[in-house]
């Protein structure tokens, strides 16, 4: 297979995914959107009760069932109730860093189809008034979005069609560079999904097939801790891909896949991340193994829920997790390489 080939298709499929707002709960955009490529690919797909996506791949042997699983859904914000002054407080969807969105410009969703834009802002946010501009917390209970429309209280507001409830989605201010960065909020894991599609394109091109029949989960409520619970339990193996960490005591770059022996639920089978760490010595490509300390994956609740299945992590580096996050196109080629590895699909 040509990985490097596949370069401009990744970046063009990780920017329209990244594009589609999708915070865990409110999916189904970016959903769609991964539906409309693995299809134009030829790849069946169906969608689950949840609203995540599966495509199916035919292998060349029958005798097992392999899964690969990203998730599509991301952090986000909701509006947890309307100031007198026309202003949104707000909750966090998954874990945002929230003293990184003070400025962020962001869109709001009303539940009759609405949308509206507007700014998330601390509460101190002028330093030409505030004393405390510099020192108030970045918090739920002291930033707002500040909607770009003529409101002064929350009545006006409510006569947008605003309400409690609603989603705030901020920008994820996506760039590709020219010396290969991808730069973007939400790589995790929109990254790894633009991964998996750039493999179903690679295998699509070159006539090719997985050795056994494999599936692809796109879950959607991961950030918040069950995405994994969709994912059938009667898989004889599942590989999840999912953004590699970087930073302290930690030896992944954002040049490498990262190939995770163990995260805060405990270690992955020992015998699947063998497999996966010979290949990658195998296939010359660059890698690092690693123990993420703050970090849990679907696998940990596939396991939780029951699965049987042999499981492992792999994915790009990812710098600035729930940030302003950035890997490169070489974690990102690395990454689709050992997934076709895994899959003996060359």
């Amino acid at each position: 297979m040509d990985f490097n080939g596949c370069k401009d298709f990744l970046m063009e499929t990780a920017k329209t995914l990244l594009a589609a707002d999708s915070p865990s709960g409110f999916t189904q955009n970016a959903v769609a959107a991964a539906e409309r490529i693995a299809g134009g690919l030829g790849y069946a797909t169906r969608r689950t009760n949840k609203g995540g996506l599966v495509i199916e791949v035919p292998g060349r042997e029958h005798t097992k069932r392999i899964g690969l699983c990203a998730h599509v859904d991301t952090l986000g914000l909701m509006c947890r109730a309307i100031t007198d002054k026309g202003e949104l407080m707000i909750t966090r969807i998954g874990g945002p860093i929230l003293p990184t969105l003070d400025g962020e410009y962001c869109k709001i969703y009303t539940r009759d189809g609405r949308i509206y834009t507007g700014t998330v802002l601390s509460l101190s946010p002028a330093a030409h008034v505030f004393d405390d501009v510099l020192t108030r917390p970045r918090d739920e209970q002291n930033m707002a979005v500040r909607i770009d429309e003529k409101v002064q209280n929350a009545e006006e507001v409510r006569a947008l069609g605003i309400e409690v409830g609603d989603y705030i989605c901020f920008d994820p201010k996506t760039t590709v560079t020219q010396s290969g960065f991808l730069k973007s909020r939400f790589i995790d894991d929109k990254g790894s999904a633009a991964c998996l599609l750039a493999l179903l394109k690679l295998m699509r091109d070159a006539g090719t097939a997985p050795r056994y029949d494999m599936e692809i989960h796109f879950t959607v409520y991961e950030e918040v801790g069950h995405g994994g619970a969709a994912i059938p339990g009667d898989l004889d193996e599942l590989l999840a891909v999912d953004m590699g960490c970087v930073g302290s005591d930690l030896t992944c770059t954002e040049y490498q896949v990262s190939i995770c022996a163990k995260d805060s639920s405990g270690p992955y089978d020992y015998d699947m991340v063998s497999r996966l760490v010979a290949l990658a010595k195998e296939r010359g490509l660059d890698y690092a193994v690693d123990v993420y300390p703050h970090y849990s994956s679907d696998v940990s609740v596939t396991w939780r829920a029951g699965s049987d299945a042999k499981a492992a992590l792999i994915g790009p580096g990812v710098h600035a997790s729930h940030g302003m996050e950035r890997t490169h196109w070489d974690g990102m080629r690395n990454t689709i390489a050992l997934a076709a590895a895994y899959l003996e699909c060359e």
